[in-house]
């Protein structure tokens, strides 16, 4: 979901707000076991940024934690947990991330990092959204977290961004709605075919879907008799999406069924009012 530029562009932007100038040239080549040699709090963390910009992800979180372990109470414990979670992002484990993330935000709360530590958490469910025909939790998940971006932190880069995935999770909730109520309407269960369209209408009435969704309840509620709340739905239809597709085969549905087509233009009202 996030292009490997923008990956880069956010990893140089985390180094800069996050980190302080440090010289990195002096970290250890030391080939020993970490958890047997105890070792300056700066040093470890050097060593996991040159592995973080080697994209050797999966260590530089071992060395993050290894920061916290060894020098629990430092300043440089609360960064490494931030950066262990981090780490564990670009190495796409995302359970892992979350966990540190959630630890973080527990013990930390009114850190100057916490926005963006609720944004990271927000990608790692946003990383894992999968096709519509599959179960959506991840996408309800991430919905959840987005939105939770925005409530806390509402004037910042991180809100604005999560804005803008926000409008997409929620378009594929609505299609996976649409995905449901489409095999309901093939199966001739109507009113369960109708439940699932009027989420769609109900819930997610600025997505992609919503034309369609007009489309089916007029054809729905044509099959089971109901040509008053055909036409309803098929006017609302006209009225904010003349020009589509979907309302030209809803008002072909009413002329073959002999129902005397909307006029849309003397339809006022919100999107949902004619219908519910």
């Amino acid at each position: 979901m996030v292009t490997r530029q923008f990956r880069n562009a956010f990893r140089r932007g985390l180094l800069a707000v996050v980190l302080p100038a440090l010289a990195l040239a002096g970290c250890s080549g030391d080939d020993e076991e970490l958890a047997y040699i105890e070792r300056p709090a700066e040093s470890i963390y050097d060593e996991a940024l040159v592995e973080l910009a080697d994209n050797g992800f999966v260590e530089a979180a071992a060395l993050f934690d290894e920061v916290e372990r060894q020098h629990p109470y430092s300043q440089w414990a609360t960064r490494a947990q931030l950066m262990a979670a981090f780490a564990h992002y670009e190495a796409a484990n995302y359970e892992d991330a979350i966990l540190a993330l959630d630890r973080f935000l527990a013990l930390h709360p009114g850190n100057e990092n916490s926005a963006y530590a609720y944004y990271l958490r927000a990608l790692c469910y946003y990383e894992r959204i999968t096709d519509v025909e599959r179960d959506q939790r991840i996408t309800e998940e991430a919905r959840d977290a987005l939105q939770e971006v925005l409530r806390r932190f509402p004037n910042t880069d991180y809100a604005r961004d999560a804005g803008l995935k926000l409008d997409l999770t929620r378009d594929q909730l609505a299609g996976k709605e649409m995905s449901i109520g489409r095999w309901y309407l093939r199966q001739g269960h109507y009113n369960a075919a109708i439940n699932r369209f009027r989420a769609v209408v109900e819930r997610y009435e600025t997505t992609t879907h919503v034309p369609e969704a007009l489309h089916r309840l007029t054809e729905a509620y044509l099959a089971i008799g109901l040509p008053e709340e055909a036409r309803a739905n098929a006017a609302v239809l006209g009225y904010n999406y003349p020009g589509t597709e979907w309302y030209r085969d809803s008002y072909a549905l009413l002329v073959d069924e002999g129902v005397r087509p909307p006029e849309p233009r003397g339809f006022f009202g919100r999107l949902t009012d004619a219908i519910f």
